[in-house]
């Protein structure tokens, strides 16, 4: 591998530098471009491609639960944002303006989306009317922009696309059952489809969404040792219906207010398919999100032939999503090249293979290879996928396992976060001033309380007071 690795220019090792090798493997997979818009990223066909797999996955998923998509304008006036005190303030200093209509400057501000609740909301007051109206469940595909101060593809950037969800019910268990639903579904399609295991739970009031009564969160562990938050759904309950007058008329008669959710997930997820999967030699695609399963490989091509052989097989596999590498370099370059790209499974066929009536395959995850009859071929290729869907799957788990550590004392705490990179599991009093100062001595910061709660001890690991909730904390993306 060594000598084929050098026919594809090498990225940095991962254990010598983790952002330059994310930065490499995004580039050098040609999963993005950067673009003159400062902050903002090209997203390449490579890259589009997982970001097409993701929306298709997740929009038939919300459809199955009765979510239907809309589309919202892109601006919203000011005083239309200024209408819910939190919500503006905690995206003010995220905000984007227009201030020129043309040469002419505008009446009054138009902040570029940074997300639509108030758009929703604002709909929402003139759509709902009865109970009859009820529920709503909308969901828009957009990009939205927020200024970030630092930014990295994928992780962080000044546009980004994602999609949001707003509902509206009649009552608070609905929206309750709903917000909870649509974190599950997250949940389900991150370990199913991405291969990345999560841990299910509720924000603090900290680090809750502005507006929000309760924000759920889904949080992974990335190679390392660093959290990201993969996937938020808020329960609004009615202060927003009540900012902006949502209401409806009961069976009785009666007005009531509706009671909201929000759920939104982005394309930072690209960037944790790379940080839990990659290695070395690029990135590593779970089977399901791939947008190519395998990479058919003709060794010698221009003998008599080869070439035919390769595409006669790519009709076999015509359940897969199948690609030939008919192109002119080396078949040590297109290895390197398919491993580069994270394609799950490479077919190689040569003129032996063909006289043997075989072919080799090679596992991306592992690099296994194994000899299969052509005769078998489309079946060996079909449980092949399914392997390596499941395996890693099991090996992200075992790696956050592995580096999920527990501490009782904030002696133990500060070491574990100082030399050892993971999550922290640890006993919490529920007041924000511990969390301010956990997060002031070792620079992790609250992910989740999880819904399945360990007691470790008795109390708080930062002030000694009786303990309410344990925490999962870490150094975050």
């Amino acid at each position: 591998m060594a000598k084929d690795k050098k026919l594809v220019e090498a990225i940095t090792s991962m254990d010598v530098d983790f952002a330059q090798w994310y930065t490499d493997v995004v580039k050098k997979a040609e999963l993005i471009d950067y673009s003159s818009v400062k902050g903002c990223m090209v997203i390449k066909p490579a890259g589009y491609a997982i970001w097409e797999n993701i929306q298709k996955e997740l929009d038939f998923r919300f459809k199955e639960t009765g979510v239907e998509n809309v589309y919202m304008p892109m601006f919203i006036p000011e005083s239309l944002l200024e209408k819910e005190k939190d919500h503006v303030e905690g995206f003010a200093p995220e905000v984007a303006w227009v201030t020129y209509g043309g040469l002419e400057p505008l009446q009054e501000r138009l902040c570029v989306r940074p997300t639509s609740e108030t758009l929703f909301c604002d709909f929402y007051s003139r759509e709902i009317q009865s109970y009859r109206d009820l529920p709503k469940l909308y969901n828009q595909w957009c990009s939205v922009v927020r200024w970030e101060k630092t930014t990295r593809p994928f992780l962080r950037s000044r546009e980004f696309l994602w999609q949001e969800g707003h509902t509206a019910h009649a009552t608070a268990e609905e929206a309750e059952e709903r917000t909870e639903m649509m974190l599950n579904l997250y949940a389900d399609f991150c370990e199913e489809v991405l291969a990345m295991p999560v841990i299910r739970g509720q924000k603090t009031d900290k680090e809750k969404f502005a507006g929000a009564e309760a924000t759920y969160t889904i949080e992974a562990l990335m190679h390392d040792g660093k959290a990201l938050q993969s996937g938020t759904s808020h329960n609004f309950g009615s202060g927003f219906a009540k900012a902006f007058e949502i209401q409806y008329s009961d069976k009785e008669n009666k007005l009531q207010y509706v009671h909201q959710t929000s759920w939104g997930l982005t394309t930072r997820l690209i960037g944790a398919i790379i940080m839990v999967h990659g290695d070395d030699n690029g990135l590593v695609l779970p089977p399901r999100i791939a947008p190519v399963q395998v990479m058919i490989v003709p060794v010698q091509q221009q003998k008599e032939g080869v070439l035919e052989k390769a595409f006669e097989l790519k009709n076999v596999l015509s359940n897969y999503k199948v690609k030939v590498d008919d192109s002119d370099k080396s078949p040590g370059w297109k290895f390197s090249e398919s491993e580069m790209r994270g394609i799950p499974v490479r077919v190689e066929i040569g003129p032996r293979d063909i006289a043997e009536n075989q072919a080799v395959l090679v596992r991306r995850d592992t690099h296994e290879k194994m000899t299969v009859s052509l005769d078998e071929l489309n079946e060996k290729v079909g449980e092949l996928l399914t392997t390596i869907q499941s395996d890693m799957l099991a090996r992200a788990r075992a790696h956050r396992d592995a580096h999920t550590y527990e501490a009782v004392d904030m002696d133990s705490f500060v070491k574990t976060v100082e030399e050892k990179p993971g999550f922290v599991k640890a006993m919490w009093c529920g007041s924000q001033d511990c969390e301010d100062k956990i997060k002031e001595l070792t620079g992790a910061t609250s992910r989740c309380m999880p819904f399945k709660q360990d007691h470790l001890s008795d109390t708080c690991v930062c002030c000694g007071k009786p303990a309410v909730k344990m925490v999962y904390w870490g150094r975050a993306y």
